[in-house]
């Protein structure tokens, strides 16, 4: 049966379909808004771990190009943005005075650093989550005042009810939005609003699935920092759980690492404590830039040294390779699994070829092959980065033991004559 609809008929059919998509999107996105709120904090939110991060991104007024950090916890999202800023600072300027940066220059660092960390999540569209608050009247941006309904009820709930959702389909589009509303970025809940719009932007389901052998939340409950998930997240796109490369198999579960080489490094004074393996994804990034972490904080090392971070080598890509057929660090893999180590790392690997070397490399035949006896016969000599070498310095200077674990040699005189705190 063919229906005849007049035209005051569609136009009330389009209005009341238009109704229902609106509806249907506010209760996606409350779900969505939702299900980020229980992944960053878990079923219960402290007060006081709430307010300590509910900060906004501030420069120094000593160090122009320095954001400052208020009370402890939201380093995991400081550090990172501070170390993509000085990525571009860095790459587009060498040499230029981090001291006669205007803060019109500083502001457009900083929204360049956070879409840099929003593209890594290779979303389909662009989240970016906005604090409305009152009639403030401006596109995006809010005033810091704290309005008296906000004093008068639990701000946490305060916070997840004004929260918007602007959606864009191109990077340009909200580059252009937060350079209009750079106060989104600044005021009481920027860095809160950065996270919200990261998970937003890759998808919630999507860092569920990346998290799959975690239960915790993103932040931790009783003492507020973030997870190497989270860190990880802001740093490469893919909120992993592991900082090794690629994934390892321990105790029958495949627990994913870093897939590739990473713009910004990743130290840890944890690796010195034998807590966890950083590996060369993290260690030789493609700037001189690295995130530091101790037992409770972060802070971010650069240098003007570009060498520092050279381009992975043929023989650093090798013994990345074998590493990734040696889980658990013994530093020797099984001699039948030599041609696959070659055939990964692009060397020959034809049989007869590889029972020639599995003979000359287990002379004893002992059933296995060690790492050094396999760089000897197929990098002899090979190069390492800058600074780079087997022996290690002594020190008790926990900046420098974190430096260790990538420059084992380093010894640093400081201008001041006193190290830098890691905490």
């Amino acid at each position: 049966m063919l229906n005849n609809f007049n035209e005051d008929e569609t136009s009330t059919s389009s209005i009341a379909l238009e109704r229902h998509n609106m509806s249907a999107g506010t209760a996606s996105l409350e779900r969505e808004l939702a299900s980020t709120r229980r992944l960053l904090w878990g079923d219960n939110v402290k007060e006081d771990v709430f307010r300590r991060w509910a900060q906004g991104f501030q420069f120094s007024a000593d160090e122009p190009s320095a954001l400052i950090q208020q009370e402890g916890g939201p380093c995991a999202a400081i550090a990172p943005v501070q170390g993509f800023l000085l990525k571009i600072l860095l790459s587009e300027t060498p040499g230029h005075s981090l001291h006669d940066l205007t803060s019109e220059k500083c502001n457009s660092l900083l929204v360049r650093a956070v879409c840099m960390i929003l593209s890594h999540c290779l979303a389909a569209k662009y989240n970016v989550a906005v604090y409305r608050k009152g009639d403030a009247g401006a596109e995006g941006s809010s005033s810091v005042n704290v309005s008296a309904e906000e004093q008068s009820c639990d701000a946490i709930e305060f916070f997840h009810r004004r929260l918007e959702v602007h959606s864009f389909q191109t990077l340009s589009e909200v580059e252009s939005f937060y350079t209009r509303n750079i106060r989104i970025l600044k005021d009481k809940y920027g860095v809160l609003l950065l996270l919200y719009s990261v998970i937003l932007s890759k998808g919630v389901e999507t860092v569920e699935a990346e998290l799959s052998e975690l239960s915790d939340p993103l932040i931790h409950s009783t003492y507020g920092y973030g997870s190497q998930g989270l860190i990880n997240l802001m740093l490469t796109g893919r909120a992993v759980a592991h900082v090794w490369d690629h994934d390892q198999v321990v105790g029958g579960l495949r627990l994913r690492g870093i897939e590739r080489q990473n713009d910004i490094g990743f130290l840890t004074i944890m690796e010195h404590m034998q807590y966890c393996t950083v590996g060369s994804f993290y260690k030789n990034p493609k700037h001189s830039v690295w995130v530091l972490a101790s037992e409770t904080h972060l802070t971010v090392l650069f240098s003007m040294e570009r060498r520092l971070a050279a381009p992975e080598t043929a023989g650093e890509s090798a013994e990345r390779i074998f590493r990734s057929f040696d889980p658990e660090g013994n530093n020797f893999i099984p001699s039948a699994a030599l041609q696959d180590v070659l055939c990964a790392a692009d060397l020959v690997s034809e049989p007869e070829y590889v029972e020639l070397m599995r003979r000359k490399l287990d002379s004893e035949n002992l059933g296995i092959i060690l790492l050094s006896a396999f760089m000897d016969e197929f990098f002899p000599g090979c190069e390492r980065a800058l600074l780079e070498c087997p022996m290690r310095a002594a020190t008790t200077d926990p900046m420098l033991t974190c430096l260790q674990t990538k420059w084992p040699s380093i010894d640093i005189v400081w201008d001041d004559g006193q190290s830098p705190s890691l905490n």
